[in-house]
């Protein structure tokens, strides 16, 4: 056990050294790298800043139904139980004249003459039930039960529905079905490239080498003490970019928020995602590690395999 920690350790300090060797070589690799992973990381923060949009717009979307005034207290009780039954409701509320109103003067305070208009003696605000629907998309179904002849009957007005929000949410629905699918294409465009660009420096690297690598063959190395130190060495490009595009994102939201004193970019809301990349951060560098070693390992071990091979295996 002593002697596979003693030859693990000299693979890991060959690797260290040969990396410091060959850093103009690794500068290229490392560069498309963190491009790679940088976009890997944007493209998480962005989908959770979208997703966070979504769901701040969706829970200001509602269906307000009117009531007329001369509703008895038990169809207002059967309504109700019926809306909340439908299978697209998330939550009813219902809101009464008096509480209409209130709101109504609040929200219009210093306007004296749509004040002037309504009074608690002779308040023509009607009461209204406000339901929030689960799915935007199946909306119909509320106002088909909405629309039936009974059901209309106890309503004083057309249900409102604020349309606005919901074609903003479709907006910033197809801007992240959008972001997605480029995030995968280019992730894996430049996680190719990264491959390829890896996969030639630990070619050059064994060129470089063979001599060394012919003496530590007949002096009876071992396939994988041979390897290892190449595998090791792109391993280190992997951490070293990983490190590099979390401090880039960083810096970015910095920027951002700092210099530009932004809040948002266009439907990213720049605050949220600052917010996100904070209280996600270990996971999100860890998730970057795990992906720079797997493409620098993945690439060297195709490498050493192609370029080192050898007629027995020690």
């Amino acid at each position: 056990m002593k002697r596979k920690l003693v030859t693990l350790s000299r693979i890991i300090s060959t690797g260290a050294v040969n990396f410091v060797r060959n850093a103009w070589l690794a500068i290229a690799a490392m560069a498309v790298m963190i491009v790679t992973l940088t976009i890997v990381l944007f493209s998480l923060i962005a989908n959770a800043t979208f997703n966070n949009t979504i769901i701040q717009i969706t829970s200001k979307i509602d269906i307000s139904v009117y009531l007329r005034d001369d509703i008895t207290p038990a169809q207002l009780t059967k309504l109700t139980s019926q809306i909340q039954h439908l299978p697209n409701t998330k939550s009813v509320t219902y809101v009464s004249k008096a509480q209409v109103l209130q709101k109504y003067t609040q929200q219009n305070v210093g306007n004296a003459g749509l004040l002037s208009a309504v009074s608690e003696t002779d308040n023509p605000l009607p009461a209204t039930i406000q339901i929030k629907p689960r799915d935007l998309n199946k909306l119909q179904d509320i106002k088909s039960f909405l629309s039936q002849k009974d059901v209309a009957a106890l309503q004083s007005d057309q249900p409102s529905y604020s349309g606005d929000r919901k074609q903003a949410i479709d907006k910033i629905t197809h801007a992240t079905d959008i972001l997605q699918k480029a995030g995968a294409v280019a992730v894996v465009v430049f996680a190719i490239i990264s491959v390829l660009i890896i996969f030639n420096t630990i070619q050059m690297a064994i060129f470089n080498r063979r001599d060394e690598l012919t003496i530590m063959r007949l002096l009876g190395a071992s396939t994988w003490y041979i390897r290892g130190p190449f595998v090791v060495e792109s391993i280190l490009y992997g951490i070293i970019s990983a490190l590099i595009s979390v401090a880039l994102i960083h810096s970015l939201f910095v920027a951002a928020h700092s210099a530009l004193e932004a809040t948002s970019l266009g439907l990213l809301d720049i605050n949220y995602s600052a917010q996100y990349f904070r209280e996600h951060f270990w996971v999100l560098l860890l998730l970057q590690l795990g992906v720079g070693i797997l493409i620098g390992a993945v690439s060297s071990t195709i490498a050493t395999q192609r370029y080192l091979k050898f007629k027995t295996s020690k």
